[in-house]
């Protein structure tokens, strides 16, 4: 058996024919394939409008920008999860605090969340920002997560670098309902790909216009967001600190591609997901817990090991799996035990779920391209290793 990653993207001929299309054209970047990927972007999920930028990465930090987060202001988010969760408060100036997760979903807890919120009011320390993550494409209870940060006056932008797909109360994933940005990853190993890129969708005016300057050097060229008159039709003003966090035309052409299929890409993984679950249900595992209001899109498949069922200790059990040519990995290492973090003064023990979770988790192999007779070959040698 060949080597199987945990995750992969897939190409057909009609992905590159649509790249190719770009390379023949007059536009690389900048050019009519942006609109076209956004436009689409935004019908899928529902969402007024869409910013295609080059990473999610990207997308964190100009969402923690249009939400006006700076110096001397907090950002909240999940301690499982990339570390760019974090890392866009980091950019902006703000401070990074972590809510722990609920030991059942692995998203951020609500009563977790709604306790710090109340300790946060008595001292002075609300946060501005609030990043719930949809870990392995399972939207978090974003009702009661928006009623709170409403109360307390919060804006919350979700991170759906694994959502794209998804469904929650039988929405799509990016609708904005109950957050005021979403952020997406197109990375090779999420749902689709557009190579490298990410996304934000929101439904506010002024947000979207703000995404736009900032993803381009702050600089407008619309004469109505001026300061003053402008000086002719080469005139432009930067009215912001912005970046140049652009997606390409080829990037966003196969971005188009890749939508068309997404439904086609989050069946099979459902369907995968399903096959994990029927055949490893009798071994002394953790498998996902899905909550009622939501449909994941699947992007991870994360088992927990009862170690206290199991003759050997997790590392044991990752190496083997390894060994056996089935590229496992963990998602994530809780972000507070970095050690860039611990110099910022987190410590273990502050998040004991999310530590908890750490030392038992495991992903599995899951993409749209595995095959049932590969996925057969994972099931057979996790019950060889966990009889």
């Amino acid at each position: 058996m060949d080597y199987i990653p945990y995750g992969r993207h897939d190409i057909t001929p009609a992905d590159i024919e649509a790249v190719i299309a770009v390379l023949k054209s007059d536009w690389l970047t900048q050019g009519p394939q942006i609109n076209a990927f956004e436009t689409a972007l935004a019908q899928y999920c529902g969402a007024k409008y869409a910013v295609a930028v080059s990473s999610a990465t990207a997308a964190l930090h100009l969402a923690c920008l249009a939400a006006g987060l700076g110096s001397g202001d907090t950002l909240w988010t999940s301690p499982i999860t990339f570390v760019a969760s974090a890392n866009c408060g980091l950019y902006c100036g703000a401070k990074v605090g972590f809510v722990d997760i609920d030991p059942h979903t692995y998203n951020l807890s609500v009563s977790a969340l709604e306790q710090k919120l109340a300790i946060a009011a008595q001292r002075g320390t609300l946060p501005k920002v609030l990043i719930p993550v949809h870990l392995a494409g399972q939207s978090c209870e974003m009702a009661p997560i928006a009623a709170l940060a409403q109360r307390y006056g919060i804006t919350v932008i979700e991170d759906a670098s694994h959502g794209i797909g998804g469904q929650y109360q039988g929405n799509p994933i990016g609708n904005c309902q109950y957050s005021t940005m979403t952020v997406f990853s197109f990375h090779p190993v999420k749902i689709m790909t557009t190579g490298e890129g990410g996304a934000i969708l929101t439904n506010e005016p002024e947000i979207y216009q703000r995404l736009l300057r900032l993803r381009t050097h702050g600089i407008t060229r619309d004469p109505q967001q001026m300061i003053g008159h402008s000086h002719g039709p080469w005139y432009y003003q930067q009215l912001d600190l912005g970046y140049n966090y652009r997606l390409s035309d080829l990037h966003a052409a196969l971005g188009c591609s890749q939508l068309q299929r997404l439904g086609e890409f989050v069946a099979q993984r459902q369907f995968l997901a399903q096959r994990y679950n029927h055949f490893l249900g009798d071994l002394p595992l953790t498998l996902p817990a899905q909550h009622r209001d939501t449909a994941s899109s699947w992007h991870l498949y994360i088992i927990r090991l009862k170690l206290d069922q199991i003759g050997c200790s997790h590392r044991e059990v990752f190496e083997a799996l390894r060994a056996a040519g089935i590229g496992v990995n963990l998602h994530y290492i809780p972000v507070h035990t970095q050690p860039y973090y611990q110099q910022l003064g987190f410590r273990w023990g502050e998040f004991p779920a999310a530590e908890a979770y750490y030392r038992e988790a495991i992903s599995l192999p899951l993409y749209y391209g595995l095959t049932v007779e590969q996925q057969d070959y994972i099931i057979q040698v996790l019950r060889t290793l966990i009889p």
